[in-house]
């Protein structure tokens, strides 16, 4: 039989060097607490010695969610090969990948994303739409304007129109005075005209800012959106004779101006 690291060893070492400082208490278990520092070392000799990947912590945690939020990527990486499930939610509902994508952790989001659990990360959570406290990876990185991790999560196909009670990421963008987090959405084919459960397009909530230059910006790209049509080519288009022409290929959004008809 193989040898198993003595489980107290690995204790010991988690905790050295930890005298003053400040961390959470949350009834947090050894694994949560090398996963939140990113000790990689004292976290292998936990996971040889049988801790609990999955083990939930009282604010609902598995270590996965601390080294996530924290941006440890090897740790990530190692709970991951382990098993740790990423698809377990906290108490407030979070995945590790919306703590991810909430502060703002590109190489963790990569990571995650790249996983065989991608597309369950990136599907609604129940309720998502009518809890107050729903939201999604998207939702997250738009209002903290994390424009990296924005575009990884469409190139991983998350669905930009996805909606909770607040509205589409759109609306959280607006609201929070992203002005490059709005032009990108916008950019990447959000619908504009989507309103909240509150009956409010992002422009209606745009208009809740004071008078700042971002307010002013993120009105003015709403207003031509609105004002415009969005639609999907069917199939590819190319004009061979025409090296002016647009060439189209199928799956692109194309934005239609509308112009007003002079008689």
């Amino acid at each position: 039989m193989g040898h198993r690291p003595d489980m107290s060893l690995a204790v010991r070492k988690v905790f050295s060097s930890m005298e003053g400082q400040d961390f959470p208490q949350y009834s947090m278990r050894p694994l949560h607490y090398a996963a939140w520092q990113g000790r990689s070392e004292p976290m292998k000799m936990l996971l040889k010695s049988g801790s609990s990947v999955n083990g939930q912590s009282d604010e609902g945690q598995i270590p996965l969610h601390l080294a996530a939020q924290h941006g440890h990527y090897d740790v990530s990486e190692m709970l991951l090969q382990h098993q740790s499930n990423p698809c377990i939610v906290d108490n407030a509902g979070k995945t590790p990948l919306d703590l991810a994508c909430e502060f703002g952790r590109v190489g963790v989001v990569q990571l995650l994303l790249s996983s065989n659990m991608c597309a369950a990360l990136l599907e609604p959570k129940p309720g998502d739409s009518t809890n107050p406290n729903g939201t999604s990876p998207l939702h997250l990185a738009a209002k903290n304007g994390h424009i990296d991790i924005i575009r990884l999560l469409i190139q991983a196909g998350i669905d930009i129109n996805r909606q909770t009670k607040a509205g589409t990421a759109l609306h959280e963008a607006a609201l929070c005075g992203k002005t490059d987090v709005v032009r990108l959405l916008l950019d990447s084919g959000i619908n504009a005209a989507v309103r909240n459960t509150y009956s409010q397009t992002a422009l209606d909530i745009v208009y809740q800012f004071t008078a700042t230059q971002a307010s002013r910006e993120i009105k003015q790209m709403l207003r031509d959106a609105s004002a415009a049509l969005q639609v999907r080519a069917l199939k590819d288009y190319c004009n061979n004779y025409d090296l002016t022409s647009l060439n189209i290929k199928a799956g692109d959004v194309i934005t239609v101006q509308h112009q007003p008809i002079l008689c």
